[in-house]
């Protein structure tokens, strides 16, 4: 029988632990709704970190990028600027707080511009790596990849040293999502063709462990070029052996995912190899423990086991050196937030709006027309449209991600919850077929219902509700018992497949080749949200202002706002017996419902604190 010191010769033990999508929601406080929201945040985060470093003798901790845009808290931070009054931007000392070892880019780093950007990250103090984004021209943005040499604390009590590389990768698309920022500055590669030719080099340069750090969700199998959700093909890169995915703010492992033949979502691995995935706005936690293998002769490593685990953040407290280090900001954006701009004469809510017309939606569509006509007064005289979607309506946000903005005294809060990205405003020359294109898209939001059923889920889980575009300025019905033409992702399933009906302005069917200014946001001009009718337009106009400093700009113009709802979609009638699924907030059971759903019935509480209810299609 072999000895307990042949058994634990040449292994240790190591844990990687991962946040992402963090979105600056760094301690528990919702500035939507002004009030604490106990146990959330990252101070409640980096509790649990500090306890699971406790119970580790070697640990990593990485961030997987979407750390420096996402609450009001950060554009404040992006107005006043960093180094000045509120000093270093708090998400970095935050993480500089917990002694993060690394970190890479997500698509919202680049939201407010490369100069902020890079001003924020000069004072963090752990290497920042992403491979696949580049300056034009030539140059790196930042260094592709690092590599870590850790001391490690071996079973028997001996000390090697690992070297562990990571690198990090951002979705390509960054480039047309915010080009107003980044056109002639900066140039992405694909995620793939970047690990294939960075890898090898981090393996020569010594690296015996390699962690992906990639923002980029887990989607198709199937490597395509540019592909915005790489995490299945990266992991099947040689050489990389840990994946941290985000990007889409799902949990892996988790029964979000199916199993598939390189997908297991019960152990935590794509392609054999462990992954997590640590849900959004600190959420979760991602856990990786290897078991590592030294071979003494060769001075190699390998992987010898491994396990992975995402743990959920709950209410042990705060760590009170990331509420200091949020405290400034903390204080400069309640008053901000709570800067008095106008009063509403009526309630304003989304607890319908991916099932009926909605006031939340309404709103923003108004006041994107009123910046125009002010704005921009020289456009050709062509029809307008102002495209608007919810952006809290659910979804993985959970069941109190809705707008439920009570009549009375309106704030600068309110205006950020009907509008929360930093957006601009664009306009667009389009035409007939590509605005029909563009709603077909919209519509990929509704699971295709048979006629006659009576309990099938009407909602697509895995559309976020932003990618429902409607159509201010135009009337027309969704027949969900046809199919889709774009898969949840965008993708083109049937390009003559058209579940959106009876499209008319002022009464008049829209026809192919009937000229449109189309109003709508940075974010889709740039083909955010696979929208492909999006980027055939031609851009006439761009803001500078951001699109939530316009909506505040009209709710201060009017005095009262007085929500309405007007008729501009429904669905089209099927057999009356039809009847569709949904889920909404728990507030939906105490606001009015919309008028054309008249026939909805409350079947009691759904999963995850929603309450369900069924509807006459």
């Amino acid at each position: 029988m072999p000895s307990r010191s042949d058994v634990v010769n040449g292994l240790a033990r190591l844990r990687i632990l991962a946040t992402t999508d963090l979105h600056v929601h760094l301690t528990a406080y919702d500035y939507y709704a002004d009030r604490p929201a106990p146990g959330t945040g990252f101070a409640h985060a980096a509790s649990l970190i500090r306890q699971e470093r406790s119970d580790a003798d070697n640990t990593l901790l990485f961030d997987n990028g979407d750390f420096l845009q996402g609450t009001p808290l950060s554009d404040v931070i992006a107005t006043e600027g960093v180094g000045g009054d509120l000093g270093t931007h708090p998400s970095v000392h935050a993480m500089n707080t917990l002694g993060y070892d690394g970190g890479t880019l997500g698509n919202h780093e680049f939201n407010y511009g490369l100069d902020f950007l890079e001003s924020a990250l000069d004072a963090a103090q752990f290497p920042m790596v992403s491979a696949n984004v580049r300056r034009s021209g030539g140059g790196t943005l930042l260094t592709p990849w690092a590599i870590l040499d850790r001391s490690m604390q071996m079973l028997d009590g001996s000390v090697e040293t690992l070297r562990i590389g990571i690198i990090g990768f951002a979705p390509p698309q960054i480039v047309d999502w915010d080009s107003s920022h980044l056109s002639g500055r900066v140039e992405t590669d694909d995620i793939v063709s970047s690990a294939l030719a960075e890898v090898p080099r981090m393996r020569l340069a010594g690296a015996d462990l390699v962690v992906a750090l990639c923002h980029s969700g887990i989607g198709a199998e199937t490597y395509k070029p540019r592909m915005e959700n790489a995490a299945v093909p990266l992991a099947g890169v040689p050489g990389i052996d840990v994946i941290v995915a985000g990007h889409t703010h799902m949990v892996f492992p988790g029964e979000q995912f199916s199993a598939t033949e390189v997908i297991d979502p019960e152990a935590g691995t794509l392609h054999g190899k462990p992954a997590v995935m640590a849900g959004f706005h600190a959420s979760h936690v991602g856990r990786v423990d290897l078991l590592m293998e030294h071979d003494a002769r060769s001075g190699r490593w390998h992987v010898a086991g491994q396990t992975c685990a995402v743990l959920p953040v709950i209410d042990t407290g705060e760590d009170p050196g990331i509420v200091a280090a949020a405290a400034p900001a903390h204080r400069t954006t309640l008053n901000h937030i709570r800067q008095p701009i106008g009063k509403t004469a009526g309630p304003i809510d989304s607890y319908f709006a991916l099932t009926a017309p909605s006031a939340s939606i309404q709103i923003v569509a108004d006041a994107q027309r009123r910046h125009v006509a002010e704005a921009a007064a020289d456009l050709p005289d062509l029809p307008m449209l102002s495209v608007a979607a919810p952006f809290r309506a659910g979804g993985w946000g959970g069941p109190e991600n809705y707008v439920d903005i009570p009549a009375g005294p309106l704030a600068y809060r309110h205006a950020a919850d009907l509008y929360l990205y930093p957006n601009t405003i664009c306009v667009m020359e389009m035409i007939g077929v590509d605005i029909r294109d563009w709603l077909e898209r919209s519509a990929s939001l509704f699971n295709t219902v048979t006629p006659g059923s009576e309990g099938q889920r009407l909602i697509d889980s895995g559309v976020p509700s932003y990618n429902f575009d409607v159509f201010e300025g135009l009337t027309y019905q969704i027949d969900v018992g046809r199919p889709a033409r774009f898969d949840p992702a965008g993708q083109l399933l049937d390009d003559r497949a058209a579940r959106v009906t009876d499209i008319t302005r002022d009464g008049r069917p829209v026809e192919d080749n009937d000229r449109f200014l189309v109003i709508s946001n940075s974010y889709r001009m740039g083909g955010g949200g696979t929208f492909r009718a999006a980027r055939r337009g031609t851009v006439l106009y761009l803001a500078k202002t951001s699109t939530r400093d316009v909506v505040a700009h009209h709710l201060k113009s009017e005095r009262p706002v007085r929500p309405t709802a007007p008729r501009i979609w429904s669905f089209a009638p099927m057999d009356p017996t039809t009847r569709a699924i949904f889920q909404t907030g728990p507030g939906a059971l105490t606001v009015a419902r919309p008028d054309c759903l008249h026939d909805m019935i409350h079947l009691g509480p759904g999963k995850g604190g929603f309450e369900r209810f069924s509807l006459a299609l």
